[in-house]
């Protein structure tokens, strides 16, 4: 191992605070992508819910279509509802191209166990179009200013936030002429006494 003399390790020192300075202070060209929507409870109204029970636990995640034509949908990206039903997932940069998603991405809810809720109008309903377009933001969201429907029985696992105990009842009494005798167990030929 050869030891620098001052001067390079001077030299050093001033190269790699340099790259450090570079890559601190230049702007980054990458850009945000980020969809934007909200959630509606189709039958809480009628189902005496609140519409903030039925949204606790909710996920959204965006599937899209693979580019390669294998009929599959890969997740890219996931978040939560908020108490309002509104919701905002970040994408990758990658699959934004001059302005529009290089892939068919559709909106899906899914209940706090994960399972996938039914979309309400079928795929098509839930599909993601741009909304908004800056130099540094893409914002996509369903089409038309749509939401995402869904009905709490229907998207089962969401249920369980909301659904009523049983009520609480007193133990059945025990007749005396049930009881059993401490003496014989019951079967009555120690006293004829129970």
């Amino acid at each position: 191992m050869r030891i620098l003399p001052i001067s390079g390790e001077a030299l050093v020192c001033l190269l790699v605070a340099l790259l450090f300075a570079v890559n601190f202070c230049h702007g980054s060209d990458s850009k945000t992508v980020e969809v934007v929507g909200s959630a509606e409870c189709a039958d809480c109204a009628l189902s005496n819910i609140k519409p903030s029970e039925a949204f606790s636990g909710l996920r959204v995640t965006i599937d899209c279509k693979q580019e390669n034509g294998n009929g599959g949908f890969k997740t890219r990206g996931t978040g939560e509802l908020d108490v309002k039903g509104e919701f905002k997932v970040s994408l990758p940069e990658e699959i934004v191209e001059d302005g529009e998603l290089k892939e068919d991405c559709y909106a899906q809810l899914h209940s706090a166990s994960g399972t996938p809720c039914p979309a309400y109008g079928g795929l098509e309903s839930s599909k993601l179009v741009l909304k908004v377009k800056t130099n540094e933001k893409h914002t996509f969201g369903l089409a038309k200013n749509k939401k995402l429907k869904f009905s709490p029985p229907i998207c089962a696992a969401s249920t369980a936030a909301y659904t009523r105990p049983s009520p609480v009842r007193p133990p059945v009494p025990t007749p005396p002429f049930w009881r059993r005798c401490r003496l014989c167990g019951g079967r009555r030929i120690c006293c004829g006494k129970v």
